[in-house]
Formats: structure tokens, sequence, C-alpha cells
């Protein structure tokens, strides 16, 4: 009788660890720029497709995230707007250095809805004008095309003028959305988002010369926390890949200096 008791456990074991559910595999988390929003999409969706990890995306300011990070936002990568942001995190010791990176530079346009009206073949030169009530940038307190506007401005003469009208977004995605909802009359914004098919329907861009503002040089760096590294630094050898170089160049962005 023992020995059949035994059997049917042993056997009862069995069938409970054949219908256990498979451990879930970790997911790769990625705090990104969000001028990135538009093009990461893709980038991940190749990188799942070739790895078989899994990805999560938050995008925001910059700035913003290199705060929460150093509070302990549990992130395993991160992708800046900025190189100055990841090299902030390498000397405090929350970003691993040896794996900082270069991947892109960002591009400053002005942009208008078409139905405004806006001669943007004019430029900066064009925001003194009555009609531009209200010009959106990023915070430039934390994201740095927000700097990339006020020193566009300031060195096209016309911050002075202007600089009442500045609406701030959170990030230059919500400087964007503020553009196209109608609630600025202009925005200085990312090229990323203004060549995005939304953006592109509804309105019309102009480069800003990028003599005018300091290179917008966009970083990345494995974060010191993580515990999915192995799978974040094959993140960034991916994005070094020559065809993920051109969509990014495709979507808007400049080439790495």
């Amino acid at each position: 009788m023992w020995s059949v008791y035994r059997c049917l456990r042993v056997a009862s074991i069995g069938v409970a660890l054949l219908g256990a559910p498979a451990v879930a595999r970790a997911e790769l988390t990625v705090a990104a720029a969000s001028d990135l929003q538009t093009v990461l999409p893709q980038i991940t969706a190749q990188f799942q497709r070739v790895s078989g990890e899994t990805v999560r995306v938050a995008y925001g300011s910059s700035g913003n995230f290199v705060a929460q990070i150093q509070n302990g936002a549990p992130f395993d990568l991160f992708l800046s707007a900025d190189t100055e942001y990841v090299q902030r995190l390498v000397a405090s010791g929350h970003a691993v250095g040896s794996t900082a990176m270069e991947y892109a530079t960002g591009r400053l346009v002005l942009w208008a809805r078409s139905d405004r009206h806006l001669d943007l073949t004019r430029g900066l030169a064009l925001l003194p004008d009555a009609a531009v009530r209200t010009i959106a940038i990023a915070n430039p307190q934390h994201a740095p095309y927000g700097r990339a506007a006020v020193a566009a401005l300031q060195h096209a003469g016309v911050y002075d003028t202007v600089k009442s009208r500045l609406v701030l977004g959170e990030n230059i995605a919500q400087a964007a959305q503020f553009v196209e909802s109608g609630n600025a009359d202009a925005g200085l914004i990312a090229m990323s988002l203004a060549v995005a098919p939304s953006l592109r329907a509804s309105g019309n861009y102009r480069e800003v010369p990028q003599d005018l503002y300091p290179p917008i040089r966009q970083g990345a760096a494995v974060l010191s926390r993580s515990t999915q590294r192995a799978a974040a630094e094959q993140f960034l050898t991916f994005m070094k890949r020559p065809e993920i170089v051109a969509l990014l160049q495709a979507s808007g962005f400049g080439a790495p200096r």
C-alpha cells in the first residue's frame, strides 16, 4: 500500500510540474528621450525579432529621467537626447561608462500647422510677427531641445522679443503636441517628430540652421542597476548596425558626431 501511495504521489508531482506555466522572460526596460517615439518602436520590433528579447520603453525628457534613475527607477538602458546626461549618470555611478555611446544627432526645426498660413521660409525671423502669438518649445531646464531652441532664438536676435510668448512642454513631444493641437501658433521641435506621418500631414517645417545652437548629441548607456545587462549591451550593439543608423537618419536624425 505504501509503495502504491508513493507512486501516486510522485506521479501527481510530475503532472503538477508539467502543468506549471513557463517562467516569463524578464523584460528589457528602456528610458528613452521623447524625440525617439516615432522611430524607436520600429527599432525595438526588429531587435525583438532577432534577439527574442522583450523590450518595454518609457518616453520622457532626458533630464527628468536622470533624476528618476538616480532615485532608483528600475530601468536597464538609457537613450538620452544629450550625451551630457549620460556622462552625469556615469559620474554618479548610475551608468556603466564602458557602454556609453553616441547614437545620433538631433535636429531642430520650426513647425506650424498649414492652416496658420505662416511663411516658414523666413525662419526664426518670422517669430516676432504679431500673427505668432504663442511659440511652443520643450522646457530648457531638463530638455536638450528646449536649450537648443533658446540658444537658436538668442543667436537669431529674437529671443528678447518672443520670450513672453513661449509655451513650455514637459518634453519635446509635448511641445509638438501644443502646436499640432493649435494651442500654439508655431513650435521649435525635433525634426524626427516633424517628419512623422501625423505632423507631416497637418503642417510644414523649416530646419533651423545648425550653427545657431549647440549640437544635440544623443547618447546611451547601460544602467548600473540593470538586471538585464547582457540584453541591454546587445541592444546598443544592434543600434550600431548600418540599417539602424540609416533608419534613424531617414527618421530625421543626423549621424553621430
